[in-house]
């Protein structure tokens, strides 16, 4: 995951405005809601995922961006001007769509020319523009060819170049990766962050893979059933998550249902059934005695030690499942409760023996600053 807190700071100041500013978006299909009562700012030179699974409402929500979809309710500022009800052609903002739609009897050249052409740009300036997307692509030997001859990173390239040409202040990608293979999806992820802050362009995308939303998202709007459930950094989303919802889509996570025993300074006491014993999280916001939470705690922050009496974020069970990765192999353990929590460790040395196996009773454990407490 990149650094993203770096270049997110850099653009939301106090003093900045908006380049996008969503207030109160709603669109419905009859009794149905697909987006239902969004509001977001999005400032210049993020790159701005909409992240969720399928139906939440993030691709009509792009599509209301991109004025191919009227909402029912609310608006849409670009740039400080209303565009809620400008069609797509007189906006500030281009969009390149999952299925790239090139022109099939064009040459790449040609494809990324087009929208040059349409706007009556001279043909010198026209050659001079696409021969700079093409080599900020990388696709300068491909210049003649036709989409037929290209590959699917190769047309992911030439789709891309042809949104960028026009130097939009606003670039909108629907599942820009979702037809590349793993390995090429994960070298194209750096490289449209990298053109991205070249260009100092605000990218929107929409995405469903979440390892792509914080591979290479400055900040991230995650999506349910037509709302967002929480905006924050990668970063911040993952170690943070302001909803059982939200740490459940974000990577692995061990959820334990608890009630509040007390709270000394920002430690807070939680005895919880699930867990078999008493919980410990560091948490500054106060909590009252005997209110219910959720203590949320990610998979490698959990590790194997010896049993100490009495001490809090202590766990027993038996190994029941084991799945190596390569990198980390992933333990599923059953405590006494019924309860099934997660943890992994690195395979740092290549062939060792494990030193853990199936069926083994482990005693499992974690700081007080590596979990957080979800109030839903």
């Amino acid at each position: 995951m990149l650094d993203s807190n770096k270049p997110f700071a850099q653009v939301n100041s106090s003093e900045s405005e908006p380049i996008v500013q969503i207030e109160n978006l709603t669109k419905t299909y009859g009794d149905v809601y697909a987006v239902d009562d969004v509001s977001l700012k999005i400032y210049q030179g993020e790159f701005f995922s909409l992240l969720g699974s399928s139906g939440c409402g993030k691709s009509t929500l792009l599509r209301m961006l991109a004025g191919f979809e009227q909402p029912t309710g609310g608006r849409i500022f670009l740039d400080g001007q209303d565009v809620t009800d400008l069609p797509p052609y007189e906006r500030p903002l281009n969009i390149m769509l999952q299925s790239y739609a090139l022109f099939p009897h064009m040459s790449v050249e040609d494809n990324i020319a087009f929208g040059l052409k349409q706007e009556g740009m001279p043909k010198a300036q026209r050659a001079e523009r696409v021969a700079e997307m093409m080599h900020l692509v990388q696709i300068e030997k491909l210049a003649k060819r036709k989409p037929h001859q290209l590959s699917g990173g190769q047309k992911q390239r030439v789709a891309l170049a042809r949104s960028l040409a026009k130097h939009p202040k606003i670039l909108l990608l629907d599942e820009p990766l979702g037809a590349l293979d793993k390995k090429l999806r994960e070298q194209t992820q750096f490289e449209l962050v990298n053109i991205q802050e070249r260009l100092g362009i605000t990218f929107i995308v929409v995405t469903h893979d979440q390892e792509e939303a914080m591979t290479m998202s400055s900040r991230i709007a995650l999506m349910n059933e037509g709302r967002v459930m929480q905006v924050d950094t990668p970063r911040r989303m993952y170690e943070y998550p302001s909803s059982r919802y939200a740490a459940s889509f974000i990577g692995l996570i061990n959820l334990f249902t608890g009630t509040v025993i007390s709270q000394d300074g920002d430690d807070v006491l939680i005895d919880s059934e699930e867990a078999g014993g008493q919980l410990l999280v560091r948490h500054p916001q106060p909590l009252v005695a005997g209110m219910d939470i959720t203590v949320a705690v990610r998979p490698e922050k959990v590790r194997i030690a010896p049993k100490i009496a009495s001490q809090p974020n202590q766990l027993q069970g038996i190994i029941k499942e084991i799945a190596y990765l390569g990198d980390v192999s992933i333990y599923h353990v059953d405590l006494p409760s019924g309860k099934r929590v997660q943890f992994t460790q690195s395979n740092i040395q290549a062939l060792a023996e494990q030193p853990i196996t199936w069926d083994e009773q482990v005693n499992l454990t974690w700081q007080a600053n590596s979990c957080s407490i979800l109030v839903e």
